[in-house]
C-alpha cells in the first residue's frame, strides 16, 4: 500500500502472524497504561474477523521487514470504525503514525466510506493529539467502548 524506503505498510489479515505479534504489544501496553489494566474481550470489538473484507481491512507496518505498527477498520454503521492502532514504542516519534493513519484513511476511501470514527482512552495522550492534528472532530460518544473516554470522527474528501 505505501513504501518509503525500509517501511512497508500492507493489508495483512488481521489474525495472521505479524498483526498476532502487533496485537499482542499492543495489549501489552494499554495494560501497563490503563490505570485499570486492559482486557480486549471487555472491547466493543467482538472479534478480529471484523476487521475482514469486503467492508473491513487490516494493516501492518512493517520497518526492515519487522512488524513494528497495525491498525484496522470495520463498518460502524456508514462510518468506517478505526480500532487497534499501534506503533511500537521503538519506532515512535519517525512519523510512522500518522502515516499509519493516513493509509487506514485512504483504504477507508476506497471502501466507500466518507467518515471516519474511533476512539481513545484518556491515558493515550500522544493518540488524541495524533488524532486533532489530522483533522479529527471531538464527538459525543457514538459507543459503550469500556475503555474510551475521547471520541473523535473524521469526513473524508
Amino acid at each position: 500500500m505505501a513504501e518509503d524506503g525500509k517501511v512497508l505498510i500492507e493489508e495483512e489479515p488481521a489474525t495472521g502472524r505479524a498483526a498476532g505479534q502487533c496485537l499482542k504489544r499492543y495489549y501489552e501496553e494499554l495494560n501497563q497504561r490503563f490505570e485499570a489494566g486492559f482486557d480486549p474481550r471487555k472491547s466493543v470489538l467482538g472479534s478480529l474477523d471484523e476487521f475482514s473484507p469486503p467492508r473491513g481491512s487490516f494493516l501492518v507496518v512493517r520497518m526492515d521487514g519487522e512488524p513494528v505498527g497495525c491498525g484496522g477498520l470495520t463498518p460502524l454503521g456508514k462510518a468506517a470504525y478505526l480500532k487497534r492502532m499501534w506503533i511500537a514504542p521503538n519506532v515512535r516519534g519517525q512519523g510512522l503514525a500518522k502515516r499509519l493513519l493516513r493509509a487506514l484513511e485512504d483504504k477507508a476511501g476506497e471502501l466507500g466510506y466518507r467518515v471516519v470514527r474511533l476512539e481513545t482512552n484518556k491515558a493515550l495522550g500522544e493518540a488524541q493529539h495524533l488524532y486533532r492534528s489530522s483533522g479529527y472532530t471531538e464527538v459525543e460518544p457514538f459507543n459503550d467502548e469500556h475503555y474510551a473516554h475521547h471520541w473523535f470522527e473524521k469526513r473524508l474528501d
